[in-house]
């Protein structure tokens, strides 16, 4: 089965039910043919309840300690993680934890370290002299009273913070401690001159001590929720050389390899390159810029060249290294990496991920379910993609054979998969148009011939023969999506 990812949440998802609705959904999403279920960040935030969980503040507490205003994480229980983990097993679905290890909020007590301030977009450039400052880097966690782990985190255990006064605006300030000194961690991109802070206190990798305790967390959490796949947040503000050492414990420890996706938010494909040589392949990424080029398409309407879909993404220069995506909480509206693909074009720009041989495509919660929700005082409704559920069921039922494609029109483009001499009613034909009613001649082969086809989506009602060598027109309709399967192969779409 190919691999299919499903991000079963979003940033405004309601409280307390996520791990229930994930029970409930399990056959579902096995009947789809998801192979890895994507959950939220499982411990508890700094905002208790109301986190959505990027916020660390314990990573020890998966709902089951009274802190922070609150025994569950948003999306409840301990026990009920365990149990949702559980029925997706039982379903043959492998679940993904999002593991945050980047920074810490919330702080238990203040303490006193010693600090310079350096420039907000030069984090190499300091702007003051040492000086001693009260900041919140100390976490003991009282509500656990050291259950599962002893240690405290304090400013040793930190690189920096940005706790501003009111008049003083963006600043951070860098810890002087014994592991960097002066000097960020070094990560790979050149953003702010060093990204390796991005917001709260930014956990010091190059502290011995933190980095066993986080090996020790990733063992305990593992073995705690029996999670199968691992997808990192913001990597790009973290050392690789953290990341290769914890995952390759992690891999010899439980003596299997996770498939692990990386979160690096970057459009510049040189440093999406860099960051897979320097892990050598012990991760694929997100296609952050396949996305951006989905929303330009989206935005541009008829004045995007379709055939340009592709160009310097990930997907189409290291496919093997490239997990694609649509839509995701961060490109949410009113969410600072806003970027949410125009409805209208999610039909297109889901087709181009799932019904593609290249890439893992991950399916977002919205796209499938639909929902409405509230952020800051304005109403969003979200209506399912149209044809999601057949694009699904294509992928898991019909793709077999050769994949060609005929990307020679600014806004017509399409693609087919042949089926085999084995599978003859595998196979499918997708025509896509940003512009005006259009249509593609093509040749599937012999293998198609004299074969009808029907469109799935509905816009066409009657079905296109090809004739003895494969060949026919498949039309599709302005601003839309087409996709023609043989008659015989409907059942497998139901």
């Amino acid at each position: 089965m190919r691999k299919t990812i499903f991000q079963f949440f979003h940033w405004y998802y309601p409280k307390n039910k996520l791990w229930k609705d994930v029970s409930q959904q399990a056959e579902h999403l096995e009947w789809l043919g998801i192979s890895d279920v994507w959950l939220p960040p499982a411990y508890k935030s700094s905002a208790g309840s109301n986190g959505v969980g990027y916020d660390v503040y314990d990573l020890f507490d998966l709902g089951e300690f009274d802190q922070k205003g609150s025994v569950k994480t948003k999306y409840g229980t301990k026990n009920q993680l365990i149990n949702s983990i559980k029925t997706l097993h039982q379903h043959n679905l492998n679940a993904m934890a999002d593991i945050v290890l980047n920074h810490k909020n919330g702080a238990d007590e203040t303490e006193t370290a010693t600090v310079i301030k350096v420039d907000y977009n030069d984090r190499n450039k300091i702007v003051s002299e040492a000086f001693e400052k009260e900041i919140n880097t100390k976490y003991y966690f009282p509500g656990r009273n050291k259950k599962y782990s002893e240690f405290v985190w304090d400013w040793h255990a930190f690189t920096g913070v940005d706790e501003c006064t009111s008049d003083e605006g963006n600043c951070i300030f860098k810890i002087l401690n014994e592991h960097g000194g002066e000097a960020w961690d070094n990560v790979i991109g050149n953003e702010f001159g060093n990204f390796d802070y991005l917001l709260g206190a930014d956990i010091e990798f190059r502290n011995p001590n933190v980095r066993n305790e986080l090996k020790y967390w990733g063992k305990w959490f593992i073995e705690t929720t029996a999670f199968d796949s691992l997808r990192l947040d913001a990597v790009k503000h973290i050392s690789p050389d953290f990341y290769k050492e914890w995952l390759d414990y992690l891999n010899e420890t439980f003596q299997k390899k996770f498939f692990t996706v990386a979160e690096y938010w970057s459009s510049d494909l040189h440093f999406l390159h860099e960051y897979l040589n320097v892990m050598e392949d012990r991760v694929q990424l997100f296609d952050v810029p396949l996305h951006h080029n989905l929303y330009d398409a989206s935005m541009k309407g008829k004045d995007y060249n379709l055939p340009d879909i592709f160009n310097n993404t990930l997907v189409g220069t290291r496919s093997q290294s490239a997990v694609t995506f649509v839509d995701n909480h961060d490109t949410q509206p009113t969410q600072s990496l806003e970027s949410f693909v125009d409805f209208w074009f999610k039909p297109h720009a889901n087709a181009l991920i799932l019904l593609r041989q290249e890439g893992v495509p991950c399916v977002f919660h919205p796209s499938y379910y639909g929902g409405s929700y509230e952020s800051n005082g304005n109403k969003i409704d979200l209506a399912p993609v149209p044809h999601l559920y057949k694009m699904l069921m294509i992928r898991k039922n019909l793709f077999d054979g050769q994949q060609c494609d005929y990307f020679d029109h600014p806004n017509v483009i399409s693609w087919f998969v042949s089926g085999t001499l084995e599978n003859r009613n595998a196979g499918f034909v997708v025509v896509l148009s940003n512009s005006d009613d259009g249509f593609k001649e093509m040749n599937l082969g012999s293998l198609n011939g004299n074969r009808k086809f029907v469109d799935v989506t509905g816009s066409f009602a009657d079905a296109i023969q090809t004739n003895d060598e494969g060949i026919a027109i498949f039309p599709v309709k302005s601003r839309s999506i087409s996709i023609w399967i043989k008659e015989e192969a409907l059942d497998k779409i139901k």
